[in-house]
């Protein structure tokens, strides 16, 4: 097992998910971003079973950077209750692993 993370959401249209990938990125909180376009959605909200066209967000990052990524998501984030949820990167390839940890310096908060 590492300490990368491969984080999930989804955003409501592609300018929205290139904000919140662009984002993250400046803030040096993820290594990359893949925005996977028009995915149909359908789930429950609400009491009601919802469809909606949306953009998923593959957002490579470290166990460290995790809170401020899922902070950064909430913030620009138009949905009420954005997905957000973090999958433990069991292994890789040890060059594309170090990359992604040169890549995000942010580290754990001591808050």
């Amino acid at each position: 097992m590492t300490d990368k993370r491969i984080v999930l959401s989804t955003a409501g249209s592609e300018e929205e998910a290139s904000r919140i990938g662009r984002a993250l990125l400046e803030r040096h909180i993820a290594a990359c971003v893949n925005i996977v376009p028009q995915i149909k959605s359908i789930y429950r909200w609400q009491g009601k079973v919802e469809e909606a066209r949306e953009w998923l967000l593959i957002v490579k990052t470290t166990a460290a950077a995790f809170a401020q990524v899922r902070q950064t998501i909430a913030e620009l984030h138009s949905y009420d209750l954005p997905e957000c949820i973090s999958l433990t990167i069991e292994d890789g390839s040890p060059s594309y692993l170090r990359w992604i940890a040169e890549s995000v310096t942010a580290r754990e908060s001591t808050k």
